[in-house]
């Protein structure tokens, strides 16, 4: 990565491992024999780009980086494999507003929405949560 585009900080424990649930089409990171959590994704037959769609922690690991550890791995792992991606999650989208070097791996065709939609959207997300 270049110094105007870092690479994401992310937890690099060797027990950490991505499984592909596809009966379940979600992407799971497991630490060990715990459970993190998972990235909702569908393929697209029509193209092969895989659209991430929802980015959910379990409780105990939230806050702690781990989701953008989960789309740090997926994305690497889609760049070795020529795989593009569409973002319709809103935390997706937000981290390639923050690592736009990430932005490459999108499908023609496949914008994202404006900062400020983003934030707005992952607000109203985070605050309904919380209720």
């Amino acid at each position: 990565m270049s110094d105007q585009h870092p690479a994401p900080q992310i937890h690099d424990e060797p027990e950490l491992r991505l499984v592909d649930n596809a009966d379940r089409e979600r992407y799971e990171l497991w630490r060990g024999e715990d459970f993190v959590g998972f990235e909702e994704y569908e393929v697209h037959p029509e193209d092969g780009s895989v659209e991430l769609r929802n980015t959910i922690i379990s409780e105990r690991f939230g806050r702690q980086g781990y989701a953008r550890t989960l789309v740090t791995m997926l994305l690497e792992g889609f760049r070795e494999r020529g795989v593009a991606v569409r973002a319709t999650c809103p935390y997706v989208q937000d981290f390639l507003h923050r690592f736009p070097h990430y932005q490459q791996l999108l499908a023609p065709g496949a914008g994202l929405p404006p900062v400020q939609a983003v934030k707005e959207k992952r607000r109203r997300r985070l605050s309904f949560r919380a209720h």
